[in-house]
């Protein structure tokens, strides 16, 4: 396989760059590369592989279903759809209606279209969101450079800054149809409002008749140590009802694609024949998929794990002077640095064998598989400071 990265490059379009490794296999939190080298992967595919690679109930699940039903149209009703759509709104303890994806920019798309639905047009997004690349989920997302090469975008979007309550309610009136907010802002590196911003923002939006829509791509399904970060009261006061809206992706079906809009009381019925639809959304094997990692995270006590996996990881992670803050909740984990190194620490890291993220110049991402154990974690603990030495081109 020496020659896979110049035969990538003749044959995927280049919207992603040079690819960093050539993957080959994992189990659990680790992955090998086509040289045989092993690496922890505390990225999870982005928040995605919540159960690390291969896990046995992942793979019964699937492997089963695709033995009995693989596909069927949105015509018919399978059981797994059902049954997960169930799950979804007993976790949220909501009573609704959920919609099926394939993924987060398209499950935010549908939220969107449902917004729509209101009869109001005006949304209110924030400064540093990041709710996908499709073209309505664009235009909700602030990064100038995402968003420039593909303009004029759907309109009607005014973006404020994140966890600011006096802008948001400046910004939103009788004519807004939703505010959306991350409850912690993964793409910008891991941001955390203040306590009372969701709480204040479900009081300004009720107040205008607006939706309340949180985006939970990355932050939901156990990711904060919660089933939902805004049910987390490390990220967020409780909220004074519930979000009219809520969208998932990424860790649901760990690593099987797979996106919901979850909507609840009467903002469920808002979407109706012929509004929206999907060819592969709610598929029974990517359902069978979600329920499977939605029972392994309940048998196994992850929520617990990544709690105390999480508070212990931050701890010491800011224990080295380079590090200026730390932030997030359970397994989704910023740090700043003292300079803009955040690459040559993300490269260190790599050659050390470990896979991290850079989201910005100065910040690094943690979003490890939810099966970390702290044997593994403490392994990246004890190389971090000789990782933050090559990253800052210090003598070891």
């Amino acid at each position: 396989m020496t020659d896979l990265k110049s035969r990538y490059a003749n044959a995927l379009m280049n919207t992603f760059g040079p690819p960093k490794l050539v993957l080959t296999r994992g189990e659990g939190a680790h992955v090998w590369d086509d040289t045989g080298k092993q690496y922890l992967d505390l990225l999870g595919g982005i928040a995605v592989n919540s159960l690390g690679h291969a896990h046995p109930a992942l793979v019964d699940a699937v492997t089963t279903q695709l033995q009995t039903l693989g596909h069927v149209s949105n015509f018919f009703a399978t059981e797994p759809q059902v049954v997960l759509a169930e799950r979804l709104l007993d976790l949220l303890g909501a009573q609704g209606k959920v919609f099926f994806t394939n993924s987060g920019t398209e499950a935010n798309e549908a939220a969107f279209k449902l917004t729509r639905r209101t009869g109001r047009t005006h949304v209110v997004a924030t400064e540093g969101a990041f709710h996908g690349r499709t073209m309505g989920a664009l235009a909700l997302t602030s990064k100038v450079a995402y968003r420039e090469p593909f303009e004029p975008l759907p309109g009607g979007v005014t973006f404020v800054p994140y966890g600011d309550a006096a802008a948001l309610a400046d910004a939103v009136t009788d004519e807004t149809a939703a505010v959306i907010l991350e409850p912690l802002q993964g793409e910008a590196g891991v941001l955390a409002p203040p306590l009372h911003y969701l709480e204040q923002a479900r009081e300004i939006t009720r107040e205008h008749g607006a939706l309340l829509w949180l985006d939970e791509i990355q932050t939901g399904i156990g990711r904060t140590g919660a089933w939902f970060a805004h049910q987390n009261p490390a990220v967020a006061a409780p909220i004074d009802g519930l979000a009219d809206v809520v969208t998932v992706a990424k860790g649901l079906a760990g690593g099987f694609p797979i996106g919901a809009l979850i909507a609840t009381g009467a903002t469920a019925d808002l979407l109706q024949p012929g509004n929206h639809g999907t060819t592969f959304g709610g598929n029974p094997v990517a359902s069978a998929a979600a329920l499977a990692v939605l029972d392994t995270i309940e048998k196994e006590g992850l929520l617990d794990q990544v709690t105390s996996l999480g508070h212990h990881v931050r701890e010491r992670l800011g224990a080295d002077d380079r590090v200026t803050e730390v932030r997030g909740a359970g397994l989704l984990i910023g740090l700043d640095l003292s300079e803009a190194v955040s690459a040559e620490v993300t490269a260190a890291a790599l050659e050390a064998g470990f896979i991290i993220n850079n989201p910005t110049p100065e910040r690094i991402r943690l979003a490890p598989p939810l099966v970390l154990t702290q044997e593994q974690a403490d392994s990246f603990l004890a190389a971090w400071p000789g990782i933050l030495d090559a990253g800052y081109g210090e003598a070891p």
